[in-house]
């Protein structure tokens, strides 16, 4: 639980740090600002709709919704995760190449999957959010054992972290796209199993070379 709240932290000041909280505000009006959740850049016109923060009366369902909830938190574990070993020093560059990329990438999906959930009138985080349904987690221990890493260790560490965290997305992900209604949800679901999927290969190669 300790985990969960500290990560639901972290994904408020990311969305709080993007710039989005008054898009979010504003989303039930049908007035959200257009996004792409693959960059940085919440005014990126490479995709004008698919990111377009929904109104109040979206047609969505309860799995999306329960994929919002639960993947906030996981990529905000993320985020935490890769700001960890790019503040290391001596890192191999492929590590800070991919840790860079994962928070980029990340951090305004967070936003977006924010913006839905407000538009829906529904909370960030579920009633009785324990944890359970986020597969790939970090515990505590986990994470700390990350940051007292230095070096190769810390590296490894990482990877191999990560390779888990990425599967468990996955799974959810697919979840989403199996079961969710609303468009730029299941869409969101098909990229996070694209990328993360060609991410874990890489990983796999990495870890192969420490």
């Amino acid at each position: 639980m300790n985990t969960t709240i500290k990560t639901l932290s972290i994904a408020a000041a990311l969305a709080a740090s993007l710039g989005l909280a008054g898009c979010a505000a504003n989303a039930g009006s049908g007035n959200g600002m257009p996004m792409d959740h693959g960059s940085s850049n919440p005014m990126s016109s490479t995709m004008p709709s698919a990111g377009t923060m929904p109104s109040a009366n979206a047609d969505h369902n309860q799995a999306d919704i329960m994929f919002a909830q639960m993947m906030i938190p996981h990529h905000a574990q993320a985020v935490e995760m890769s700001g960890i070993i790019l503040a290391k020093p001596d890192m191999p560059a492929e590590v800070t190449a991919l840790a860079t990329k994962i928070k980029a990438a990340q951090a305004p999906e967070i936003a977006q999957m924010t913006g839905w959930l407000s538009g829906w009138n529904v909370p960030t985080m579920m009633s009785d959010h324990s944890g359970h349904g986020m597969t790939g987690m970090v515990d505590d221990d986990g994470i700390e054992k990350l940051k007292s890493a230095t070096g190769t260790e810390a590296a490894r560490l990482f990877l191999e972290q990560m390779i888990g965290h990425h599967e468990g997305a996955i799974d959810m992900a697919q979840q989403e796209i199996s079961a969710g209604k609303f468009p730029d949800a299941v869409k969101l679901g098909h990229d996070i199993v694209d990328a993360q999927q060609a991410e874990i290969t890489q990983m796999k190669q990495l870890l192969a070379t420490l």
